[in-house]
């Protein structure tokens, strides 16, 4: 079976819903529970997301094409 891919953006606007839900405390329980998990799913997904993202901003290209890690000491120097 192949999962389908969600944008990152559709996860959080989905988080989001939940969160209000729960705030609102106008659902069942057994509802809110099953809400609770699937909120704390996307939010574990989304900070993947996130950390993934982190760590291919964290890398640049050297001039001969190969990746390496970004220094932020030579950043802040060049300032």
């Amino acid at each position: 079976m192949t999962e389908k891919k969600v944008s990152f953006e559709a996860q959080l606007s989905e988080l989001e819903k939940i969160v209000t839900n729960l705030e609102n405390g106008s659902i069942p329980l057994e509802e809110a529970l099953e809400q609770f998990k699937n909120g704390v799913k996307l939010s574990q997904d989304l900070e993947k997301k996130l950390n993934d993202a982190d760590a291919t901003v964290a890398k640049l290209m050297d001039q001969d094409g190969q990746i390496k890690p970004l220094d932020i000491s030579e950043t802040n120097d060049a300032n």
